[in-house]
C-alpha cells in the first residue's frame, strides 16, 4: 500500500503563503515515488497578506484555508482535523506563508512561536516515529520544535544562526541535494533559499524525496 503524505499549506503565493513552485515539484517527486498525498492547511487567517504584483501589503484578511485550497484543486482539509493514523509522514513546502502564519519566524526570529494545530503535527508525527521533510524557510518551524534537529535552509547566514540559537544543527547545502537527520527521521532541502529557478528547486524536491523514500524499510533501495 502506498505510504500516505500529509502535504501542509499555509496559503497561496511565495510572499505571503505557500510557494507554488516548490509545492509543485514536491508534488511531482512524490507521485513519480508512489506516495500517496492529501492537503491540509490550519483554518486561521493568514498573519500577512501581500499583492503579488505590486509586493506591497493588500491589508485583506485572506483564510489559510481557503488559498491553499487553490493549489490542493478543492481538495484539503483543516489541520485540526489530521490525526496520526492518517498519515506516514508529513511534508512542509516553503513560501513565506511558513514563517509568518504556519509559525512566527518572520516576525520573531528565534522566539518565534509555532501554530498549535503545526506543533501537534509535528510532535506526533515524532513520537510515531513517521518522517517529516521540509524546504526552502520551512525547516525553522521544525528548529523551533524538534530540538537538537539537524536541518539545512542552504547557507543563508542569519537564519542559519536563528537556526542555532533555536536548539538545532544548521548544515550547509547545496540546492539540488537533502540533509537527513536519520534519528528524528528528517529531510530537509534548501530550494529558493538557493535556487536561481524551478529546475533547480525540483532537483532539490528529488533529493528531499529520494531521501524520504529511504526511511521507510520497505521503500530501501
Amino acid at each position: 500500500m502506498a505510504q500516505r503524505v500529509a502535504f501542509v499549506l499555509s496559503g497561496s503565493g511565495v510572499k505571503d503563503g505557500t510557494e507554488i513552485h516548490e509545492a509543485v515539484a514536491a508534488l511531482i517527486a512524490l507521485d513519480r515515488a508512489g506516495f500517496r498525498v492529501f492537503f491540509a492547511a490550519p483554518d486561521v487567517t493568514q498573519a500577512v497578506t501581500v499583492d503579488h504584483l505590486t509586493g506591497k501589503s493588500s491589508g485583506e484578511g485572506r483564510s489559510v484555508l481557503r488559498e491553499a485550497a487553490r493549489i490542493a484543486r478543492g481538495s484539503i482539509r483543516p489541520l485540526s482535523s489530521v490525526k496520526p493514523d492518517d498519515y506516514d509522514a508529513v511534508v512542509f513546502p516553503g513560501g513565506f506563508g511558513a514563517a509568518t502564519t504556519l509559525c512566527t519566524f518572520g516576525r520573531d526570529g528565534a522566539a518565534c512561536s509555532v501554530n498549535p494545530d503545526v506543533r501537534r503535527l509535528i510532535e506526533d508525527a515524532l513520537q510515531e516515529g513517521k518522517p517529516i521533510a521540509a524546504m526552502c524557510i520551512a525547516p525553522v518551524i521544525l528548529a523551533r520544535v524538534v530540538p537538537g534537529a539537524r536541518l539545512t535552509i542552504g547557507r543563508d547566514p542569519a537564519t542559519a544562526e536563528a537556526i542555532r540559537a533555536m536548539g538545532a544543527v544548521h548544515v550547509e547545502c547545496p540546492v539540488d541535494e537533502a540533509v537527513v537527520d536519520e534519528a528524528k527521521r528528517i529531510v530537509t532541502t534548501p530550494a529558493y533559499m538557493l535556487a536561481s529557478g524551478p529546475a533547480e528547486v525540483f532537483a532539490g524536491a528529488e533529493s528531499m524525496v529520494r531521501a524520504l523514500s529511504r526511511l521507510f524499510p520497505s521503500r530501501r533501495a
